[in-house]
């Protein structure tokens, strides 16, 4: 099979996102989460029953009740959500075990156990991603105390934590700020955090409001518009490079620099400097009080 390559001049569309939401227990994260787009919960956790509006769920006991999960299962639905991720490894963990106890020692994943945990984690939100599906992975939080200042970890056992840093599009954690609940997304030295879409915070409506009930389907649909407009906006900015790069080397006038100076504007700092920098090599100076590029003058002997 001949090996699929994206040209740096083509759009990469960003369909599906993994999205992971942490915080302290009792702010609301499987609420939130069920404001997701036709939503439907693993429910690891056993704690679906706690959730405002609740939507559509799948109690789960053994990783065997959602290893053989199809796409014809979830047609129905635009959004899987993994309720907690720290509970859907442990149930991973124990079939790993449980398929070759050669991977675990005393009862717990060997490095061998957790390397296999990876791969099948890994695998599996590819699968559901495969389906067109965004995941939304909750986890508990963990505070750690580090000198005087309190980190903020995912509570999630062995290095399996890794994994969903890995893995995850984005990561948001839920804080309250002036008693209002926000979403947010910045890392910061004592928290964890990924913001592709560069949104920061996003105040969360208060539960029962109209506001509320499309409350992270609206996040989801505003990171993708923010990517795919960056990924199209890169490519354009790419073929604006590759234009004046082509066509720099044949203005060899004050007429066909000053001809270009507004496109290159347009097209950014670096451009702007490779327009300049062509001018300067071909004799020409920018003259302030015209805003052109002149000749240089020649300095009397």
């Amino acid at each position: 099979m001949a090996l699929k390559v994206t040209r740096s001049d083509e759009v990469i569309t960003v369909d599906t996102l993994c999205f992971t939401i942490y915080s302290q227990p009792g702010l609301g994260k499987t609420s939130l989460a069920f404001t997701a787009s036709r939503p439907l919960l693993l429910d690891f956790d056993k704690g679906a029953h706690r959730a405002v509006d609740r939507k559509d769920t799948v109690q789960v006991s053994d990783w065997r009740d959602v290893a053989g999960i199809t796409a014809a299962d979830v047609a129905a639905y635009d959004t899987i959500i993994i309720d907690t991720i720290g509970k859907a490894l442990d149930v991973l963990a124990q079939d790993v075990i449980r398929g070759n106890s050669r991977l675990s020692h005393g009862g717990a994943l060997s490095q061998q156990g957790w390397g296999q945990l990876g791969v099948r984690f890994s695998a599996f939100l590819k699968l559901l991603r495969s389906f067109g599906k965004d995941v939304i992975l909750i986890a508990h939080m963990d505070e750690q105390k580090d000198g005087d200042s309190i980190k903020e970890r995912l509570k999630i056992s062995g290095g399996s934590k890794d994994l969903v840093l890995t893995d995850s599009d984005v990561i948001a954690r839920i804080s309250i700020i002036s008693k209002q609940r926000y979403l947010v997304f910045s890392p910061t030295e004592t928290a964890f955090g990924k913001d592709p879409a560069g949104l920061g915070e996003v105040s969360i409506p208060n539960a029962g409001t109209p506001e509320y009930a499309g409350c992270l389907s609206g996040i989801i649909r505003q990171i993708k518009e923010r990517l795919n407009a960056l990924s199209e906006e890169q490519v354009a900015h790419k073929q604006e490079v590759d234009w004046f790069v082509e066509h720099l080397p044949k203005a060899d006038s004050a007429d066909d620099i000053n001809g270009l100076v507004g496109r290159a504007k347009d097209a950014g700092r670096d451009v702007a400097r490779l327009l300049h920098d062509r001018a300067i090599e071909i004799g020409l100076t920018f003259d302030r009080a015209s805003g052109e590029y002149v000749l240089q003058q020649k300095e009397a002997a």
